[in-house]
C-alpha cells in the first residue's frame, strides 16, 4: 500500500493544455474517485500516475518515491481498463497468471495467487473458459482479478464499468467497494458517472477543464458544493439555478419572491441589490402552497414508482422537482413548489464561487 501525491502536475499536447497544476494527495488505503465530464483531464491524470503518459511538468510520488522517470512495470501499480484488455486466446486462469509469469513467479505461487483472487471474486467456476465465453460482468471480474494477483501498492481503474448494463454496473460497484474494504489498498477510480463517484469513493475529486474544482468526502461535496459547476454536476437530477436579486430578507425573481433564513443574512449582506445564482436541488422541493413558494407550470411529469420528476417552468426558468408523490398530473397543471431556505445554495454570478 502507498500514498499517491501529485504536485503541480501539468500536461500539454502541443499548444493545448490538458492539466493545469494539479495538486492532490491520496492517502494510503484511500478509495479516491476522479469524476468529471469528458475532456476534463481525469483519465489523463490516471495515465500519468500509471506511467502511460508523460507529464509536461510537475511530479508524481508513490509513497516517498518520485516515479516520473520510473517505467510503468516498476511502479507497483495495477490498472483495470474500460475494455478489460483480456487476451482472447488465453483462458481465465492464464489471463490472471500472465503478469506473474512475466515476473518469473513459480507455478505454485501463481496457482496460490490466482486461486485466492478467484475466490475473492467468485470466478472459481470459470477459470478454464476463454473471454468470448464470458458475460460482461464476468470479464470485468477477470480483469480485476488479473490486477489483484499482482498485490500492487496502488490499483487504478479507468471507467471500468462503462461497458456494462445498468443492473451489472450497480452490482459491480458494490463488488469493487467490498473488494477495497477487504484489501485495504489505495485505489484511484476514474468515472464520468457522478452516481458511481458518490456511492463508491471515500473522497471524490471533481474536475473540469484540467482543474480540480473540489476534493472532499462525497456528502460534503453534495451538501456544500464550492462552485456553480460542482453544484450542477453532483446530484441526480442536477441542481436547479435561478437568477435572483437580494432585497433584504427576500430573494426576488421575475416570477417569485422567496424568504431567506436569518442565518443567511450575513453571507448575503454584501450582495444587497445585486443578482446572485440561487441553487435548489430537485429533491428539496415539496408540493406546498406558501407565501414563499414558486408558482410553476408543469411541462412533463415522469412517474418513477414511489416518486415523480416534475419538469416545470416559471417565467424564463426551467427546473425539475423530485417529489415523493406518484399522482398522475396533466401537462399544463399549475403547481406550488416550496423549498426550505435552509436547503438553498448561493453562488456569485460572475465567479461562480459559493457564497457563505
Amino acid at each position: 500500500m502507498a500514498q499517491v501525491t501529485l504536485k503541480n502536475l501539468d500536461k500539454s499536447y502541443g499548444s493545448t493544455k490538458i492539466l493545469h497544476g494539479i495538486n492532490l494527495e491520496i492517502q494510503d488505503g484511500e478509495f479516491a474517485v476522479l469524476v468529471g465530464p469528458s475532456g476534463c483531464g481525469k483519465s489523463t491524470t490516471l495515465r500519468i500516475v500509471a506511467g502511460l503518459e508523460e507529464a509536461t511538468g510537475g511530479d508524481v510520488f508513490i509513497g516517498d518515491t518520485r516515479v516520473n522517470d520510473v517505467e510503468p512495470k516498476n511502479r507497483d501499480i495495477a490498472m483495470v481498463f474500460q475494455n478489460y484488455a483480456l487476451y482472447p486466446h488465453m483462458n481465465v486462469y492464464e489471463n490472471m497468471a500472465f503478469g506473474l509469469r512475466l515476473r518469473k513467479y513459480s507455478d505454485k505461487a501463481i496457482q496460490e495467487r490466482v486461486e485466492e483472487a478467484a475466490e475473492v471474486l467468485s470466478v472459481e467456476d470459470i477459470l478454464y473458459r476463454r473471454p468470448k465465453e464470458l458475460s460482461g460482468g464476468q470479464r470485468q471480474r477477470v480483469a480485476v482479478g488479473r490486477a489483484i494477483v499482482r498485490k500492487p501498492a496502488v490499483f487504478l481503474f479507468d471507467e471500468p464499468l462503462s461497458n456494462l448494463d445498468a443492473k451489472l454496473r450497480v452490482q459491480m460497484r458494490t463488488e469493487i467497494k467490498k473488494l477495497h474494504a477487504k484489501l485495504k489498498t489505495t485505489m484511484i477510480y476514474v468515472t464520468h458517472d457522478q452516481v458511481e463517484a458518490m456511492t463508491m469513493g471515500d473522497r471524490i475529486v471533481v474536475m473540469k477543464d484540467g482543474y480540480i474544482m473540489q476534493a472532499e468526502e462525497p456528502l460534503n461535496v453534495y451538501q456544500k458544493p464550492q462552485n456553480h459547476f460542482v453544484g450542477s454536476f453532483i446530484g441526480s437530477p442536477a441542481m436547479n439555478f435561478f437568477k435572483v436579486e437580494v432585497q433584504g430578507k427576500t430573494l426576488v425573481n421575475q416570477k417569485f419572491k422567496l424568504a431567506i433564513a436569518d442565518s443567511h443574512h450575513d453571507a448575503l449582506k454584501s450582495y444587497e441589490g445585486r443578482q446572485i445564482n440561487l441553487g435548489i436541488r430537485p429533491e428539496h422541493f415539496k408540493l406546498m402552497e406558501s407565501t414563499s413558494s414558486i408558482k410553476a407550470h408543469l411541462e412533463v411529469s415522469e412517474l418513477m414508482g414511489n416518486e415523480s420528476y416534475l419538469y416545470c417552468t416559471t417565467g424564463d426558468d426551467a427546473f425539475i422537482a423530485r417529489v415523493s408523490d406518484n399522482a398522475p398530473r396533466k401537462i399544463g397543471t399549475e403547481l406550488n413548489l416550496f423549498a426550505d431556505s435552509g436547503d438553498f445554495h448561493f453562488f456569485d454570478l460572475e465567479s461562480g464561487q459559493r457564497i457563505e
